[in-house]
């Protein structure tokens, strides 16, 4: 049995007007599914420049937004324009990040297996960092200097082997990792001499990123502790301290504000001496709460003694994350949005498997029926950028919503859009 939807998992501007409707930044959710239909993303543009601005004042210039989060040239237009910089990991996200008027040099590269073609695209097109991962790229980017005389200015990734107590799909900071080179076998020390010595390498730091959705501070301590060791035993002049800051999705999760990570990074590097620039690359704690999603609901399926299905026109392909993580969300009515949830279902999407759950353990009013529009909150981040089209479903809409505004950012696909790239 729960209550009423928890304050802390809406947007920052998400009210409830005198008939229990959700109004986002000023607009009424029933009214903007009535013009643009569901499922539909819906971002609060003011929460999302908010967080931009908590990480610039955290970590000052350079640090920079993780796009892989969410990702649209408006996007990326509202995070530049507020400071930060765009951390990109595939030619994909480079094109529109430029596309959106994004310099390259205020793009940082990253990918564990970076293609010699994407490495000569980012550095004639002037990135402001590579992001070396393996040996196999040190030796491209050697070959790449030889042939062409491009020098790629780099952060080298390292393993911490600190432990991130998060989904293991997520992990990244441990030993056993696709990730980096590892400090406690030496292979990050013997990468960095290397990188020193190449003529096609401007070494400026170390990377790290330990995982994503960590809640406890003691792990980020731990890597920035480690981090901070060897860039001082080096000399170097960035330090960046990745991301993966967890961000609660359901009632009793409480997250890490980006100022409280900060602080907590910065007072670690301070004690150990660190005198390198100290950045970072929030992604997840930009985006996450900032938006919703909106479906409708199609069917109501009561299995008596065992439990009640809710399907809505939705599903895995526009949030696959409880099927890859098995993720936590809540759900409530958006037409009721301070009722209490008193009747406990299971919300399912429509997609021909029975693993398309979007909440296994949900609760709604009793008054639920066909056709409400029911919320999930908190899926600003993975949802629409790991959306596909299983089933030949097209992909939502996202809008962005301000000051009573709403602004359509990425148009609903089409079934013609299905067809475009068949030949």
């Amino acid at each position: 049995m729960a209550g009423p939807i928890p304050r802390h998992l809406l947007p920052d501007n998400a009210s409830v007007n005198p008939d229990g409707v959700l109004v986002v930044a000023g607009v009424n959710i029933a009214d903007l599914v009535a013009e643009h239909g569901t499922p539909l993303f819906v971002y609060d543009e003011d929460h999302l420049r908010a967080r931009c601005r908590e990480a610039v004042e955290t970590f000052g210039p350079g640090v920079a937004y993780a796009t892989k989060a969410f990702l649209c040239v408006a996007m990326a237009q509202l995070a530049h324009v507020e400071g930060m910089h765009l951390d990109v990991a595939t030619l994909g996200e480079l094109h529109t990040a430029l596309a959106a008027g994004v310099p390259a040099a205020d793009c940082v590269l990253h990918g564990n297996n970076k293609s010699t073609t994407e490495l000569r695209t980012a550095l004639e097109a002037g990135i402001g960092r590579v992001v070396i991962d393996s040996f196999d790229e040190l030796d491209r980017l050697d070959a790449l200097h030889q042939s062409t005389g491009l020098v790629a200015p780099s952060l080298l990734r390292v393993t911490p082997g600190v432990e991130a107590h998060t989904h293991e799909f997520i992990a990244t900071g441990q030993d056993d990792s696709k990730f980096g080179f590892t400090v406690s076998t030496g292979l990050a020390d013997v990468a960095i001499e290397r990188a020193q010595s190449s003529a096609g390498i401007d070494l400026r730091g170390i990377h790290a990123h330990i995982g994503s959705q960590v809640f406890s501070v003691d792990s980020l301590r731990r890597s920035a502790r480690v981090l901070g060791e060897l860039s001082n035993r080096f000399s170097l002049d960035e330090l960046s301290v990745g991301g993966g800051l967890g961000v609660a999705y359901v009632g009793e999760e409480e997250g890490i504000s980006i100022a409280q990570w900060g602080r907590a990074v910065r007072q670690e590097c301070a004690d150990a001496g660190v005198t390198a620039r100290i950045v970072a690359e929030p992604g997840r704690s930009i985006v996450a709460t900032a938006g919703i999603t909106v479906y409708e609901v199609g069917t109501i399926k009561h299995l008596e003694g065992i439990r009640t299905y809710v399907a809505v026109d939705g599903g895995m392909s526009d949030n696959p994350r409880p099927v890859l993580y098995g993720s936590g969300y809540e759900c409530f009515v958006a037409t009721r949005a301070e009722a209490d949830r008193t009747v406990p279902i299971r919300l399912v999407g429509k997609h021909c498997e029975s693993g398309d759950v979007i909440v296994r353990e949900g609760f709604v009013d009793p008054d639920l029926a066909v056709g409400d529009l029911l919320v999930t909150p908190v899926t600003g981040a993975y949802g629409h950028s790991l959306a596909s089209n299983y089933n030949k479903m097209p992909r939502p809409a996202v809008v962005f919503v301000s000051n009573g505004q709403a602004r359509v950012v990425i148009r609903r696909e089409t079934l013609d859009d299905l067809l475009r790239l068949d030949v």
